[in-house]
């Protein structure tokens, strides 16, 4: 088996209040940066997951997002591959 890097983006969903990213906003015209918006604030979450393949991994973490990493109801979530053998992501 070998063990594969992920990197998992959790963001809310288009539509969800963001009381982080509305408060990171309002800070920025006392930073001399009025001219930034929509900000958004998420969170990273980094794993390694033995498996026997690239698919097998990449399922691994997806249904962990869904599951445990993210809520799906106002929630959305990119998986990244992170410094793995062979390619990156499910086959098609």
């Amino acid at each position: 088996m070998a063990t594969y890097r992920f990197s998992v983006s959790i963001m809310p969903k288009d539509g969800i209040l963001d009381p982080q990213g509305r408060a990171v906003e309002a800070s920025l015209a006392a930073l001399d940066a009025a001219n930034v918006h929509h900000v958004r604030i998420g969170r990273r979450v980094e794993v390694d997951v033995e498996a026997g393949s690239t698919d097998e991994a990449w399922a691994t973490v997806d249904r962990l997002s869904g599951e445990l990493l993210a809520n799906p109801l106002i929630e959305s979530w990119e998986i990244e591959g992170l410094h793995t053998p062979g390619p990156l992501g499910p086959s098609k």
